[in-house]
């Protein structure tokens, strides 16, 4: 069962997939009430969590903390 953005937490690691894009994320900062600055591991670039859901939840979107 995937975890509520609401739930996130600042400096944890969380695992996200969604639409088969699969990304391993650390929480920098909260922007807003389901927003977060976040940091893709495998990348090291630094997004929004709106633009990675920006396109909807898709029937394999799973989120689970790592860390």
């Amino acid at each position: 069962m995937a975890i509520a953005l609401d739930n996130l937490r600042v400096g944890r690691i969380y695992y996200l997939v969604n639409y088969g894009e699969k990304r391993q994320l650390e929480v920098l900062a909260k922007l807003g009430r389901d927003n977060f600055q976040v940091k893709d591991l495998d990348t090291l670039e630094i997004y929004e969590m709106e633009e990675l859901l920006q396109w909807g939840i898709g029937k394999d979107y799973d989120l689970d903390e790592l860390r």
